[in-house]
């Protein structure tokens, strides 16, 4: 195992996907001549060429449209947005072109297209520039979403999604780029569709992804300081969710806590919940919480910043609340 940052998994992600198969090129705004907005394409031009590695003008919709183009003759493009805010210039392309193709020509076409790129707060961007679209995306027939908590995780998922034959939103975090964790030496992949336990535990279940992963784990230590014992599933797609593995937890603890960084309103976490009431109502022992942004704009200010997002405190507060009701 070696200590490599979330930007430097990718990298590797990209790189062996590129080197294995032809068909894989990699386009967006700064991409190539300046290594990429947040360094991920860092050499990748010197590599591979500038065929493959292809800068853009800052033109969304059109730059998604070549790719979903390029996806239907035989090609397996990425889609580097800046940051997600972005891709809602390009969601014609999006959700009418690439996640509807398949089914609009009767199986004629697929779209093995990724779309990545930055989502979520990365610290007084202000509204504009940190919100959460998963949900959206999510909710669209057609695509997958991904959202990766850790470098070992971005690699193998960002693996799967390259190959896989339908188009697949990739969703990063700016404030994760310069994370470091472990990550092994040769190629590996993660199937997509498949959650994982970060820690086992026996009284609350704590479902989460991307990260927040951070927030829940955090929480969960100090929840052991109390004696509560969180086992913390980390979702890593939400579309598709893997329900069974959250819905056997919630069999096993008997309550359930889930914390995500998207509005309330419509998120991922009403998702599971609406689920896991109706799949193991006769195990849960307390209501289910859920912690989310609070439902404004996103501000400027670091501490209106901080009383926005979902936090340590109020996570830990949720725990209590279904242990102890």
């Amino acid at each position: 195992m070696r200590q490599i940052q979330f930007r430097e998994a990718l990298r590797e992600a990209l790189t062996e996907e590129m080197t294995r198969d032809e068909r894989v090129f990699l386009m967006g705004e700064e991409v190539a001549e300046y290594n990429g907005a947040y360094k991920v394409s860092q050499g990748m031009l010197d590599q591979f060429g500038s065929e493959r590695v292809i800068d853009t003008p800052i033109a969304e919709l059109g730059f998604a449209g070549i790719g979903v183009g390029a996806a239907m003759n035989g090609l397996r493009p990425i889609i580097e947005f800046m940051t997600f805010n972005f891709s809602l210039v390009a969601i014609d392309q999006i959700i009418n072109s690439a996640a509807k193709m398949m089914s609009m020509s009767g199986g004629q076409y697929g779209v093995p297209i990724v779309f990545r790129g930055p989502t979520g707060n990365a610290g007084m961007l202000s509204s504009q520039h940190s919100q959460n679209f998963e949900s959206w995306y999510a909710n669209c027939a057609g695509l997958k979403v991904v959202v990766p908590s850790n470098p070992y995780d971005a690699k193998g998922l960002l693996k799967s999604s390259i190959r896989d034959e339908d188009p697949v939103i990739f969703m990063e975090s700016e404030l994760m780029y310069a994370d470091k964790g472990e990550v092994p030496d040769g190629e590996y992949m993660i199937p997509l569709g498949v959650a994982d336990i970060k820690q086992a535990g026996s009284d609350v279940t704590l479902v989460t992804f991307g990260k927040m992963l951070k927030i829940a784990l955090e929480a969960a230590a100090e929840a052991a300081k109390e004696g509560i014992s969180v086992e913390v599933i980390d979702l890593r797609t939400v579309r598709p969710i893997d329900y069974a593995s959250v819905v056997k937890s919630v069999q096993k603890t008997n309550r359930l806590v889930i914390v995500e960084e998207a509005w309330p309103l419509a998120a991922i976490s009403s998702e599971i919940t609406y689920h896991v009431q109706k799949h193991a109502f006769d195990y849960l022992d307390a209501p289910i919480h859920r912690i989310n942004s609070m439902d404004v704009p996103l501000p400027y200010a670091p501490t209106l910043i901080e009383a926005v997002l979902p936090n340590t405190k109020r996570t830990l507060d949720a725990i209590k609340a279904v242990m102890y009701k």
